[in-house]
């Protein structure tokens, strides 16, 4: 909704009138007007935005409201430059008046007046969206229209997922102690009620289950009709002159005396579910109740002792045979000329039951004409989104999307397809373009991963990767989503972003002139110096994110492209462009939140940059050893990262500014540019990684003093030295640690093996990564009694050989082993493996007796994890212990059943 853009305008005048006093002088107060206007219309947007009764009157002024802040935005930031350009060059500029900001803030309240009154004055409450009701009642017919479309129960073409169905009825057929809740769960058009119908109409389960129930819940959720709906199975009486507390009883009577098998399809919210579970009878062990929801955490709060079963996606065989039964229909199957593309399309469908069902019936009306299903195999994501029951259904999701949640979800689409999205990128990025407010008592960066965590949850993105602690790492969006995210975010709807790509004629689209009117631009492809080309000019633009595949060279001549086309920028990710030298003019740019460049030489960061009040994130790539950082980073107030692989050489921080404070990542810093007076300014610190002559470290106090410090990477360089021992002669005693340290890495340090007794003390590390030789020896005993904490250990390049414990358990919540790179390593101790918690096992490049040894501590943890299922321990569902090889150490991987 608008109130992102509201939100992100009413920040920026707060900070103006907090922290640079100088710049506005004399327009404080119609400032502070603005503010007072704006706040207003924010908290009437948020109050109206999850109304359901919105008709398109409202969706038209949301629309009004949006583009008539962008143009108060770039005015003002357009006054604010031009102020800041003529203060820093008083000659080379005309000289502004103090009084011309005030006039012009004064100019926007008067533009902004009429689209706010107009907003304040015809929509009071939320069913008054038109006056006979009629906007409303139209959305309203066309809402159900779609429901009664995508909502059909598919009893015949039925393809796939035999391996989920057994999944689920040997669940069914578990027996508990009280009333046991199995969920399905997945991303929108997966197949849950589908798979969930399959498993009402069993035989198997029509035998066990005498009573079978099927409700429908759904997001108009009425708790009267699901508990009407389930007493029609026991009495024909007319039960609807009861109140609801009279029908929860009769329910719960009804079904503690029967075996009975309850379907709830649908479930959106745990409020929904609550009012469902005050009429189940929980001391009834022989009934079962079955959900399905898109939100993951409704299905865990449905049953604390059993994980939700995340449905999984079509295999390449299951969408080319239900391709075939939609195309062509039950019995036949596809021309053999038209095979190979046909095969095409199913991949193309993403293991989507639904998108394999749409492209099915659209080929189905092209016969076997072979040119129109090539056609159909170059669109099958436009057509899969322009089919109204996908719309629909993922409409359904972001309807019910927090408003702070939903212009995250649509930058989503800004990635390329099938691409492995850095969380966190994508959260630094949601930060600089003001989609993450402040909460109390929690960072941006916080927020910023509780949003992307919830929107794992409501299968709306898929976590890749996940850190240590369980955190997404790395994420992924299905392209029927992805297509979703591009069509809402459109220039013709909310104008959040716009790709720029060549059309199938060889030609750029949007078309040059057309570029003035965006907010942000993405490019994907290779089309990007074809664009520079034609000088772009772009005064609206606010962003510019660059995802070519490849690594494209940049001419000197264009060093200065970006920054002369968008004045105006606050994001710019330049990274598959290689500049030949740091552009200059991105020092002017004062607006800048965020900046990624990469370049071969750059070899400093100019002092410049410290006049960008508004930098939050600096991300560069370079291939020299070291980066000189000339910025002063006591002058930036909103620092919150700076991250490259190279060693900082960084300038000496003066003490006068207030910069420093909200700095959380610092990547890799030299270890000679560590010192006490720059720890003593960036107390907040929560990343670091120090490269260099790791000796200046050991004896220094100031690294213990960072209190908010939970990940420190630390890379031992010998080449950084000059005629100094070049090995790293002790750990640093563990007073001089960060108490609170979750994540240390370590790599080329070459310590010797009774140093990690050391790292044992940290006691609220939970993961450990030791690389590239980081510590040296070939004998390692575990001792007892430390790393109460640690859940992962990764292990990579070593010379050990002999692993033993000295207690029965040395890592008592060890969750996550990984070894690799340890040829000479030849077992892994029994009492690490048998450890209760383990999961996950991963080894790769290793020796032979090493995998025996594995393959024992698997045999060991499945054969438990079946004597505790056969205990009825359900607790052993939660995840079953996984061993994962290479292929060059074991033929496959052994997986708990």
């Amino acid at each position: 909704m608008a109130d992102a853009a509201v939100t992100f305008l009413l920040e920026n005048v707060k900070k103006l009138v907090v922290e640079q006093a100088s710049l506005i002088k004399g327009a404080e107060g119609e400032l502070k007007q603005l503010e007072n206007d704006l706040a207003l219309m924010n908290a009437f947007l948020i109050e109206h935005s999850d109304n359901r009764d919105n008709g398109p009157i409202f969706m038209e002024l949301v629309k009004q409201i949006r583009e008539a802040i962008y143009d108060a935005e770039d005015a003002l930031d357009t006054c604010l430059t031009l102020k800041a350009k003529s203060k820093s060059k008083p000659g080379g500029l005309p000289n502004l008046k103090t009084l011309d900001l005030a006039k012009k803030v004064k100019e926007l309240r008067l533009q902004l007046k009429p689209t706010f009154d107009m907003a304040m004055s015809n929509l009071k409450g939320p069913a008054q969206s038109l006056a006979d009701g009629s906007a409303s009642a139209l959305g309203t017919s066309h809402h159900n229209i779609l429901k009664k479309t995508a909502l059909v129960l598919r009893e015949d073409n039925v393809v796939g997922f035999a391996d989920q169905e057994a999944i689920l009825l040997e669940y069914l057929s578990e027996k508990t102690e009280l009333l046991d809740v199995i969920s399905i769960v997945g991303m929108p058009g997966l197949g849950k009620t589908t798979l969930a119908y399959k498993i009402y109409r069993h035989p198997e389960i029509e035998f066990e289950f005498p009573v079978l129930i099927w409700v429908y819940v759904s997001q108009e959720f009425n708790v009267r009709e699901v508990l009407l709906t389930i007493l029609k199975k026991f009495t024909r009486q007319d039960m609807s002159g009861n109140n609801n507390i009279e029908l929860t009883r009769l329910v719960r009577s009804h079904l503690e005396k029967e075996r009975f098998l309850l379907f709830m399809d649908d479930v959106w919210t745990n409020e929904d579910w609550r009012e469902i579970e005050a009429a189940l009878p929980k001391n009834n062990k022989l009934g079962k109740v079955l959900i399905t929801s898109r939100y993951e955490r409704v299905a865990k709060q449905t049953n604390h002792n059993r994980e939700p079963h995340k449905l999984r996606f079509m295999s390449f065989e299951e969408s080319w045979e239900l391709l075939q039964l939609e195309a062509f229909g039950k019995g036949n199957s596809c021309p053999k000329e038209l095979e190979g593309t046909g095969q095409h399309i199913a991949k193309q469908c993403g293991g989507v039951p639904l998108a394999v069902v749409v492209i099915g019936g659209t080929l189905s009306d092209k016969q076997l004409d072979r040119r129109e299903w090539e056609k159909v195999s170059k669109s099958v994501s436009t057509l899969v989104q322009e089919d109204q029951r996908t719309t629909y259904i993922i409409s359904l999701s972001y309807n019910k999307l927090p408003h702070n949640l939903k212009d995250c979800f649509l930058y989503l689409g800004m990635f390329p397809e099938d691409t492995e999205i850095s969380a966190w990128k994508l959260t630094c990025l949601w930060i600089a373009e003001g989609f993450i407010q402040q909460k109390q008592g929690r960072s941006l960066e916080e927020v910023a991963e509780d949003n992307l965590g919830d929107l794992v949850a409501r299968n709306l993105v898929m976590a890749e990767t996940t850190k240590a602690n369980g955190a997404v790492k790395t994420c992924r969006v299905h392209d029927m989503i992805r297509e979703f995210c591009q069509n809402e975010a459109s220039p013709a709807n909310k104008n959040l972003f716009q790709e720029v790509k060549k059309t199938r004629q060889g030609v750029l689209d949007p078309a040059i002139t057309e570029i003035v009117k965006r907010r942000r631009l993405c490019i994907h492809y290779n089309v990007m110096m074809e664009f520079l080309r034609n000088k772009p000019k772009g005064p609206r633009v606010r962003s510019f994110v660059c995802f070519s595949k490849d690594t494209i060279g940049l001419p000197t001549e264009h060093t200065e492209s970006i920054t002369n086309a968008f004045d105006l920028l606050r994001v710019v990710d330049a990274t598959p462009l290689k500049f030949t030298k740091f552009p200059a003019k991105l020092t002017k740019l004062i607006h800048l939140r965020y900046i990624a460049l990469s370049g071969n030489e750059f070899k400093a960061l100019p002092e410049g940059i410290s006049n960008l009040w508004n930098l939050q994130t600096v991300k560069i790539d370079t291939t020299s050893r070291e980066l000189e950082v000339r910025v002063d980073i006591s002058k930036m107030v909103q620092l919150r990262h700076l991250k490259t692989k190279a060693a900082i050489s960084l300038k000496e921080m003066r003490l006068k500014g207030r910069g420093g404070d909200n700095l959380q990542t610092l990547s890799r810093l030299s270890a000679e540019s560590c010192t006490a007076k720059l720890f003593s300014r960036i107390l907040n610190l929560r990343n670091l990684g120090i490269r260099g002559n790791l000796n200046t470290l050991v004896d220094a106090s100031y690294l213990g003093k960072l209190e908010h410090l939970e990940k420190l990477k630390l890379v031992h360089d010998p080449f950084s030295m000059m005629g100094e021992k070049k090995e790293l002669h002790r750990f640093p005693p563990l007073h001089n640690l960060p108490s609170n340290l979750r994540m240390l890495t370590l790599s080329n340090t070459q310590l010797a093996w009774n140093q990690m007794t050391i790292l044992g003390g940290l006691h609220s590390l939970e993961g450990l990564k030791l690389k590239e030789m980081a510590f040296k020896g070939g004998r390692w005993e575990t001792q007892s009694g430390g790393f109460p904490n640690l859940e992962t250990l990764h292990i990579a390049r070593t010379n050990l050989e002999i692993w033993t414990a000295a207690s029965d358990e040395p890592f008592p919540k060890l969750k996550n082993l990984i070894l690799k790179n340890c040829e000479g390593l030849q077992e892994i101790p029994f009492a690490v493996g048998k450890g209760k918690n383990l999961q996950l096992l991963e080894i790769e490049r290793v020796s032979p007796t090493l995998v025996q040894s594995a393959q024992k501590i698997a045999s060991a943890k499945i054969e438990k994890e079946k004597q505790e299922m056969q205990g009825g321990e359900v607790r052993a569902r939660r995840g079953g212990f996984k061993l994962k090889t290479s292929p060059g150490d074991a033929s496959s991987s052994s997986t708990s059943n």
